[in-house]
């Protein structure tokens, strides 16, 4: 059984203000190996890019389409890679659902 808690660190600024580089989040990915967490929209989840298998991102769930979830930015301005430039991730691949920041660096 693996563990349902997955803690993970955030590198880009493409979630600015509410997250930014150096913050570290928890995120719940399930009891069972295999079946994605439930997700709602407007949730904070991590997912795989569908075209970069070793890039993980997070991103806000906006709604669920029928080729899985439309994943968008809170700061587009930054460059960022969501759904805008790669269209919506299979749920299969979004992997975990972001509970809470437990650090924030350079934050008070």
């Amino acid at each position: 059984m693996r563990w349902p808690l997955w803690r993970v660190a955030v590198v880009e600024r493409s979630m600015e203000p509410k997250l930014q580089p150096g913050d570290w989040l928890l995120a719940w990915r399930g009891l069972r190996s295999g079946r994605p967490p439930r997700i709602r929209p407007g949730q904070v989840v991590i997912a795989r890019h569908p075209g970069q298998a070793n890039m993980l991102l997070v991103k806000r769930a906006e709604r669920l389409l029928p080729g899985g979830w439309w994943l968008v930015s809170d700061n587009p301005g930054a460059g960022a890679v969501d759904s805008v430039s790669f269209g919506p991730v299979p749920t299969g691949l979004v992997y975990g659902r972001v509970l809470l920041r437990y650090w924030s660096a350079g934050r008070d």
